[in-house]
């Protein structure tokens, strides 16, 4: 039986992370897992990792959870621990702003990518990128559970929107709230939820610009929901926006297409190669409140197109469920 270290912040949260998720289905696959670290201080964090990497010098391979910013530091130690042990090793592409890595400490990217295995992108932005600066990538998207997500056929749309993701402002949540007050100018019943926790301090800005604006009774804010919470609170709602400036492949995108809420997001980062515009979803510009509103309106105007767009978005991220990704794993580490 083949031994995997995989190395990521395994901290507990309510929902399931990717690396959990991940760990699942490579135990299901037969192979043995150990999984460094939980540790919260991030200097022993990085002790920990260096540790569970040193002490299991006989493993098959080390799986590696690389990000963009200060998490990045952590897979270039562990690569080169790694290196020294001659145990291969694999980085798991997910921060967005990686490409920008590449550009701003490129030789520490290099002997981070160069000298892995593989490096696994989840979206095919990743994959793009790493692959145009020589990289060796795979693409192997980060798995949801498809039957855990109801499809919902919305045969007539309603002016109710939902947004899902942390309050922070490069996911910029202020825009969702002017596009609900433009889109309440024709559609005066125009409500949105905004789902997720504040991670830094946007939340009391889009709630003063809520008060400024006199949507309070138009506009939800639920907080942190479960998953099981949430999947269920989206049956309440009809249009699915993603605001952001910065982004990979938003799990809250897979999920919305999932339940077949029709998207409407900004035009960045991955989301072009996750949304086909006019296809499985619309994409606009980047912080433009007009356009945004204007493809709501198209939607809600025409909701035969918005359904042939949500069972196309369906059907493409059937292709992310575990069973399938599973497999893709398989074939790498086996």
């Amino acid at each position: 039986m083949k031994k995997i270290v995989y190395i990521g912040n395994n901290l507990k949260t309510t929902n399931p992370t990717t690396l959990v998720l991940m760990c699942d289905l490579l135990k299901k696959a037969g192979f043995k897992v150990w999984v460094y670290s939980s540790k919260k201080n991030i200097f022993l964090r990085l002790i920990s990792m260096c540790w569970g990497v040193l002490k299991n010098d006989n493993a098959n391979y080390i799986l590696i959870d690389t990000y963009s910013t200060f998490n990045f530091y952590y897979a270039l130690v562990v690569s080169q621990i790694a290196r020294l042990l001659a145990i291969p090793y694999i980085p798991i592409l997910h921060g967005g702003n990686l490409p920008n890595r590449l550009k701003k400490t490129p030789k520490l990217a290099a002997m981070v990518f160069k000298n892995a295995d593989v490096n696994i992108a989840p979206s095919k932005y990743l994959l793009n990128e790493f692959q145009q600066k020589g990289f060796k990538t795979q693409f192997i998207p980060n798995a949801i559970q498809i039957n855990n997500y109801p499809f919902t056929t919305r045969a007539v749309l309603r002016p109710k929107l939902l947004w899902v993701r942390a309050f922070d402002k490069i996911y910029n949540p202020q825009l969702a709230v002017l596009v609900l007050a433009k889109l309440k100018l024709r559609f005066p019943n125009a409500c949105l939820c905004m789902i997720g926790p504040d991670k830094d301090g946007s939340l009391e800005d889009v709630k003063k610009l809520a008060k400024d604006l006199n949507l309070e009774d138009a506009l939800v804010f639920t907080g942190y929901l479960s998953k099981e919470n949430w999947i269920a609170k989206a049956a309440e709602f009809d249009l699915f926006i993603n605001t952001t400036n910065i982004d990979n492949t938003p799990v809250s995108i897979v999920e919305a297409m999932a339940l077949g809420l029709p998207v409407v997001s900004t035009n960045v980062g991955g989301i072009p190669y996750l949304i086909e515009d006019t296809v499985n979803g619309l994409l606009v510009e980047k912080d433009d409140a007009d356009q945004m509103v204007k493809q709501l309106i198209s939607l809600l105007e025409a909701p035969i197109k918005a359904l042939e767009m949500s069972q196309n978005a369906r059907k493409m991220v059937e292709n992310f469920d575990v069973a399938i990704v599973q497999q893709q794993w398989e074939q790498i580490l086996k």
